[in-house]
């Protein structure tokens, strides 16, 4: 699954350490979130969406077959 969270992170003016903050998680989560090693479950997927104030699906590109 893509992602689009760098680019969101990107124009919120946030940085790796603030994200990590605010969702809760290290910094080394959000790089391996940025660089698609690592999808999250279901409950901080929610939260990225509410900390950006978009929609699960304006982050996350699902490839089917993949």
């Amino acid at each position: 699954m893509k992602n689009r969270i760098k680019e969101f992170r990107v124009q919120n003016v946030l940085t790796q350490d603030q994200l990590a903050e605010k969702l809760g998680v290290s910094r080394q989560t959000i790089i391996s979130l940025e660089r698609g090693r690592y999808n999250p479950s279901i409950i901080p997927a929610f939260k990225l969406a509410s900390i950006f104030q978009c929609q699960m699906e304006d982050l996350f590109i699902y490839e089917e077959g993949r």
